[in-house]
């Protein structure tokens, strides 16, 4: 019997250094939203660790860490990133995610050039190249973190 794969391979990218790292953050960002879907209220806000971080704070925080890094949005409350509103439900923050994806995408496409300076109003701008590594450390971070939380409320283990 043909063994069943719970892990999904690297992706494959195109050739050159832009195409492999948004290759590479685009692939984290698909498992960081697929481990929040189809988890029932209210378990995918109930905080699963003491730091009280729950999956949906996870992707919630991840919107605002991509709208700061690509556009330059600064949140008042870096901390309040992870606490979901009642309001905000499972559909609404993964919404606001692929968003955010899409909106910091267009930055990065538009990019000519790795060394070229990100948004970032009233600070010294980071390369583009140092956004994108930085973003793939960030967001991988997570996604280990919504792995344990999603097993801890589910069982479920892959990517």
């Amino acid at each position: 019997m043909p063994r069943t794969r719970r892990d999904t391979p690297p992706p494959r990218t195109g050739p050159d250094e832009k195409a492999v790292l948004r290759g590479f953050l685009d692939h984290l960002r698909a498992a960081v939203a697929a481990k929040a879907q189809d988890v029932p209220e209210p378990a995918v806000r109930t905080p699963g660790v003491p730091s009280g971080t729950s999956l949906l704070g996870l992707v919630r925080h991840l919107a605002h860490v991509e709208r700061f890094t690509f556009l330059g949005e600064q949140p008042p409350d870096w901390p309040g990133t992870f606490r979901p509103g009642p309001d905000e439900t499972v559909a609404s923050v993964l919404a606001d995610y692929r968003t955010a994806c899409e909106q910091a995408n267009a930055v990065i496409d538009a990019c000519p050039d790795l060394t070229q300076p990100v948004p970032r109003p009233g600070r010294t701008p980071p390369s583009m190249r140092w956004a994108l590594v930085h973003l793939i450390e960030e967001t991988g971070r997570h996604a280990g973190h919504a792995d344990i939380l999603r097993e801890l409320i589910d069982g479920s283990t892959g990517r």
